[in-house]
């Protein structure tokens, strides 16, 4: 069997497959999923398992879950990916676009939390999240502040000019953060005037800069321009392994669910061999071994997680009864008007 192979740029992986017009009987298939830590976790050390008790190679396009999302839109009539990674709520889009077929009854689905099985089983969730606070060590210590405890500590005067919020129009992280002061304040994903309402006189005079995604925040947090921020335990942990001073808290409103489902997309090449690996994925073993690749959380409950993740995140089972689960469907109806709101009266 042949190594394991990675590409480094999506548009590699389509040339391929454009070079390749009777791949799907070569016994390899692609799944698209986030680069960077995702990528290497899952190609070194979990996609491996299935290549060779199936005697396949797994091959990722790499790329955010919009990019993902766009390729399949582009390749719907002849998909070139099997299987597919997508953040919760774009998932819930490329569902409701019908790129995504159901998955195949398995014991593992039973196997899943409740809520990581979306209706119909048209896809499930992979990898559990939740978006909380985060907050830089080091500049906390040197202000004698304790540290944060509520979503409402985006809007505490002390932090003016030491906020960074991810845009709520591409991030959703900064959609997350939106939606939870917005019930805070006593609205909910069918009413947003409250977040909008109030915005400019509690978060906007503390937030420093919007920025489009995430990739920002490390140099940041060097800088000592970022001192809180949205934020998920995983992605701490990776500014952690890059020896930057951040920790991870969760509300004490509750953090807001972020799922990383997985989607067998519909008239791929090779059913059988991508349902056989939605089920892989979604497995126990699997999941023990992404977490202790990349520290991914499991959706699986018999999955158990590393010593050190146990010890940060404390009890998952009593964790995931206090997430705030948000209405996909509902935030998906409206969000063309929520990010030219977003666009034109907070980041104006």
């Amino acid at each position: 069997m042949k190594a394991l192979r990675t590409l480094s740029a999506a548009a590699m992986a389509f040339a391929m497959l454009a070079a390749t017009p009777a791949w799907s009987q070569s016994k390899t298939i692609y799944i698209g999923m986030n680069g960077g830590p995702m990528e290497k976790a899952y190609t070194t050390q979990v996609l491996p398992a299935f290549e060779k008790a199936n005697n396949v190679q797994v091959t990722v396009v790499p790329g955010t879950s919009s990019d993902i999302l766009a390729k399949l839109l582009a390749n719907r009539a002849h998909p070139q990916i099997h299987a597919a990674f997508l953040d919760d709520g774009v998932m819930a889009r490329a569902v409701s676009l019908g790129l995504c077929e159901k998955l195949d009854d398995s014991p593992v689905l039973k196997e899943l939390y409740p809520f990581a099985r979306m209706k119909g089983d048209v896809g499930a969730g992979v990898q559990l999240g939740m978006t909380g606070i985060a907050y830089n060590k080091k500049l906390f210590a040197e202000k004698g502040w304790a540290p944060p405890t509520s979503w409402l500590d985006f809007a505490n005067p002390k932090y003016k000019g030491k906020v960074v919020f991810q845009s709520a129009s591409s991030s959703t992280f900064g959609l997350h953060g939106l939606l939870a002061l917005n019930r805070i304040w006593g609205g909910s994903e069918q009413n947003v005037e409250p977040a909008f309402t109030k915005w400019a006189s509690t978060v906007g005079p503390n937030v420093i800069e919007y920025i489009p995604n995430s990739a920002k925040i490390s140099e940041m947090v060097q800088t000592g321009e970022a001192g809180l921020f949205p934020l998920t335990p995983t992605g701490v942990a990776d500014l952690q392994d890059k020896g930057l001073p951040v920790a991870y808290v969760n509300p004490k409103e509750g953090p807001v669910l972020l799922l990383v489902d997985v989607c067998v997309v519909k008239n791929n090449p090779d059913d059988q061999l991508a349902q056989q690996l939605a089920q892989f994925l979604l497995s126990a073993p699997a999941q023990e071994k992404a977490a202790e690749a990349g520290k991914q959380i499991p959706t699986n409950h018999l999955a158990k997680m590393p010593a050190s993740m146990q010890q940060s995140l404390g009890n998952i089972d009593d964790l995931v009864h206090k997430v705030t689960v948000v209405d996909w469907d509902a935030i998906n109806a409206h969000r063309a008007q929520w990010d030219t709101r977003w666009n034109q009266q907070i980041e104006k």
